[in-house]
């Protein structure tokens, strides 16, 4: 019987951060298995606008999460944070490490510190919200958010339907901003005590994340990204209102309903996408005990992999409940 290998190795970083890379030669190295933690690249066919990685890429080492459902289904973070359960606890039956790689920091916060316990929903004051958008716009609802919780406006993108009604909805229903009640995170450890966690976060100068963030952009258009979302886009079976969410498909879908041109969809997939890094940046600041690998202009983090063994090595592996020695 294989020994048990309890450890969960996350590797967190904005897009474009070069973060799967690093985890797939982690995956090599420690002979693990990665873990999609990204919330589009659950989707299948939407391959290029999410950067998912290759059928070659997949090979070198065992995948999870990734293609799990089709772009109608519905998804949440619960539901991934469910199957991130229990593919990690079949990687540990089988003696392996898991390395959970992504960019998506709620996935991550829920995955980590447990599930927000808001109230339900109010399908009432959803349809009422849907209706308002219609009439004035989601721009008017993300100022409205502002007003009320100005820490959560400027963490959720102004397009971010799915997340604007959320928090409007908490604060209908409690009369507190979603971002207080959200602080019930703060003073728990993590959600499983018995794993050996290890974080490492991954960072580079700005202005180098923007011209990174642009070139990927660039390559994705080149690889046919625009026909891609015109396929899913023209499915007779439609799309789920998470994955039409996903950047570098709602822009485009917005030019093919002829709310835009193509150059102004490819615009708007820039800012989106730097707007998105910079939405990860302040989630990862908010972990001051995050360990970081800093990387230099373009250099690649999967070539910076022993640095990064030597940083999880170097007291980011938190121990197990009751136990401080956890090697």
């Amino acid at each position: 019987m294989s020994t048990p290998d309890r450890r969960v190795i996350v590797v967190l970083g904005t897009t474009a951060a070069g973060k799967a890379g690093l985890a797939r030669e982690l995956a090599v190295r420690l002979d693990g298995d990665v873990v999609s933690m990204d919330s589009m690249k659950v989707y299948r066919g939407m391959d290029i606008g999410t950067a998912k990685p290759t059928p070659a890429q997949q090979a070198r080492c065992p995948h999870h999460l990734i293609d799990i459902i089709d772009p109608w289904d519905f998804f949440s973070a619960a539901l991934w944070v469910e199957r991130a359960d229990a593919a990690i606890a079949r990687i540990h039956a089988a003696g392996r490490p898991a390395i959970v790689v992504g960019g998506t920091m709620l996935y991550f916060t829920c995955f980590y510190k447990g599930l927000f316990e808001g109230p339900p929903a109010d399908e009432t004051f959803r349809a009422a919200l849907q209706e308002r958008i219609r009439r004035e716009g989601l721009a008017a609802l993300h100022a409205e958010l502002a007003a009320v919780d100005p820490d959560a406006a400027a963490r959720i993108h102004v397009q971010d339907n799915r997340r604007i009604e959320r928090a409007l909805e908490v604060h209908h229903l409690t009369g507190r901003p979603i971002t207080e009640l959200q602080k019930q995170w703060d003073a728990q450890g993590p959600r499983h005590p018995e794993w050996h966690w290890q974080r490492i976060g991954l960072r580079r100068e700005k202005e180098i994340e923007s011209r990174r963030s642009n070139a990927r952009v660039k390559r994705m258009l080149e690889r046919g990204l625009v026909e891609e979302a015109r396929r899913i886009w023209s499915d007779p079976r439609g799309h789920s209102t998470q994955a039409a969410q996903a950047v570098g498909y709602r822009e485009l879908f917005a030019h093919f309903e002829g709310r835009c041109s193509e150059d102004e969809a490819i615009e708007r997939i820039k800012i989106n996408t730097r707007h998105l890094a910079k939405n990860q940046r302040t989630w990862m600041r908010r972990m001051t005990d995050l360990p970081w690998l800093d990387l230099a202009g373009d250099e690649e983090a999967a070539g910076r992999v022993a640095d990064a063994e030597k940083i999880l090595g170097q007291g980011s592996r938190e121990p197990r409940a009751g136990n401080r020695d956890s090697s």
